[in-house]
């Protein structure tokens, strides 16, 4: 009798964590704290078209700190390496790949809580165009374990582009 009352309320602990597990966050702010696995990103062009700039396996981390510090890394999952196994010594070509099919972008953001937005405000990055500039993008989606965000003004009218992450484990 003892052992069945232990099962059942380890059973009505575990279903209760799960549910919690599964609710939101208090606050975006608070949701967003910690280390995101990249999953995809997709390109939606202007005509609808769909693309996936790091392919459809990539690589990368997003980290958002208490504090108010991020840092995101997206790769291609088929990124080439350097033939000489020198990073300094590729090729044109090689360079031109990898700049192409890989992003690391750093720097402090903010929650706009009203909105559903965070910004990001970019300290440097490897496409060094950015560095300075302010990012928003709308968080479409905040759960214990996804996070969906999308920047909705890609430059030159390229359309929009969402990025899909995993709690990291």
């Amino acid at each position: 009798m003892m052992l069945r009352t232990i099962a059942a309320a380890l059973l009505a602990l575990a279903l209760w964590a799960a549910t919690a597990a599964a609710q939101p966050a208090a606050s975006l702010k608070d949701g967003i704290v910690g280390a995101w696995d990249f999953v995809v990103a997709e390109v939606t062009a202007p005509d609808g078209k769909k693309s996936f700039p790091f392919g459809e396996t990539p690589k990368g981390i997003l980290i958002f700190t208490a504090d108010g510090r991020f840092a995101q890394i997206h790769v291609a999952g088929d990124v080439p390496k350097i033939a000489s196994n020198n990073r300094l010594t590729g090729t044109p070509e090689e360079y031109a790949e990898i700049m192409r099919r890989s992003l690391s972008v750093f720097g402090t953001y903010t929650i706009d809580e009203a909105n559903k937005t965070v910004t990001y405000n970019i300290v440097s990055a490897s496409f060094p165009n950015w560095q300075g500039e302010a990012q928003t993008r709308t968080i479409d989606k905040l759960t214990s374990d996804e996070f969906v965000n999308t920047n909705r003004g890609l430059a030159g009218g390229r359309g929009s582009a969402s990025n899909f992450y995993r709690r990291a484990k």
